[in-house]
């Protein structure tokens, strides 16, 4: 059976349903009451008689029948207005039995259906749509299915091909990249240890970025076993590497703004240096943010912020500090850099000479 509802349709069923049933229920009560006021037992006939009655005596006594005469009048007038009222409510009322039987059907198998494919009676069009859809696909289906799984087998060669394609070009794009970071780490005190971009290629495991697994390996000392970087480095030799790697990719696109902090731990001398260099060099980039406590780095640097900290409320707190250098005092801070805390002349010299190289 195809019901196809009309939008509102069942909300104008129920409401036409209910307004026939309570019209059945009042019908009774409706026709006795328009009997009582019009039928063989009617007062008004009487009361017209007596009112007539009482009009042809009014002449003798006004005063004692006028009033009674316009009471009446008024009340027969009340009575035909609630005639016509009983007259219009019984033709309300009636209705044809097999209509209100049609009406109950029709609601009944509207909610039944919406019941049974748990959707509102104004989804059942959406529904039936939906299923013609499904029908029409399985109805073609054979030929249908047999165009579909060309496709895929189709696509599924193009991806295997591209996927070739790209894992071979990241080989190529992995030695070049190896080759870089070990030139760039050799003179960051890494001069032993080896970087690797491990790639295994899994067929199997194929996803939107290809058939290849890819991590950075290291190998820190000869001898060693090479492992991922992020669990064989330790800090300051990740750090290194990490410099090492945005310095070699710095014209791939980088972040806006660098941070590096203690990059230079335990390296003093050409080491330094050659971090001061790399930075400075990544600077022409990206903004470079290094914590540093080697006067090698901090001469490369175009502005020097010193950071102190100090007591407050008899040591309960400790306040930091943070000051643009001036050039006197930005030489000043790496003499001290590098003397200690007694700065002398030579230092000064030194901080000078670090100053100008830089530039």
């Amino acid at each position: 059976m195809r019901l196809a509802p009309a939008p509102s349709e069942e909300t104008a069923l129920a409401d036409k349903r209910a307004v026939m049933m309570q019209a059945e229920k009042a019908a009774g009560d409706i026709r006795e009451t328009h009997e009582a006021l019009a039928g063989a037992q009617s007062p008004v006939p009487v009361l017209s008689a007596a009112v007539r009655r009482l009009e042809r005596r009014a002449g003798q006594a006004p005063r004692l029948i006028e009033p009674a005469v316009r009471a009446l009048d008024a009340a027969l007038i009340a009575l035909n207005e609630a005639r016509r009222h009983l007259d219009a409510a019984l033709a309300a009322a009636e209705h044809d039995p097999s209509e209100l039987e049609r009406i109950e059907e029709r609601l009944f198998a509207l909610r039944a259906a919406a019941r049974k494919f748990n959707v509102p009676v104004e989804g059942l069009n959406a529904l039936a749509g939906r299923y013609a859809a499904d029908l029409s696909l399985i109805d073609a289906g054979a030929d249908r299915l047999a165009a579909l799984e060309a496709a895929a087998h189709a696509a599924d060669a193009r991806y295997h091909e591209a996927a070739a394609t790209l894992s071979h070009k990241r080989r190529q794009a992995a030695a070049g990249l190896d080759t870089s970071v070990n030139r760039e780490v050799k003179p960051l005190k890494l001069d032993r240890a080896e970087f690797m971009t491990e790639i295994v290629t899994e067929p199997e495991s194929a996803g939107p970025h290809g058939i290849d697994r890819i991590e950075f390996w290291v190998q820190t000392n000869p001898g060693t076993r090479p492992g991922p970087l992020m669990r064989v480095a330790s800090g300051g030799e990740l750090a290194r590497f990490l410099l090492a790697l945005k310095v070699v990719l710095a014209d791939r696109g980088s972040a806006s703004t660098l941070i590096f902090d203690e990059v230079d731990t335990g390296a003093g001398g050409a080491v330094a240096d050659a971090i001061g260099v790399r930075l400075a060099r990544l600077s022409r980039r990206a903004q470079v943010i290094a914590v540093t406590h080697a006067p090698q780095v901090a001469a490369r640097a175009d502005r020097h912020y010193l950071i102190s900290k100090s007591a407050l409320d008899k040591g309960k707190r400790v306040a930091t500090h943070v000051l643009e250098l001036t050039a006197d005092k930005r030489r000043e801070e790496i003499a001290r850099m590098l003397a200690g805390a007694e700065i002398t002349a030579e230092a000064r010299a030194a901080a000078e000479r670090l100053i100008k190289a830089a530039g």
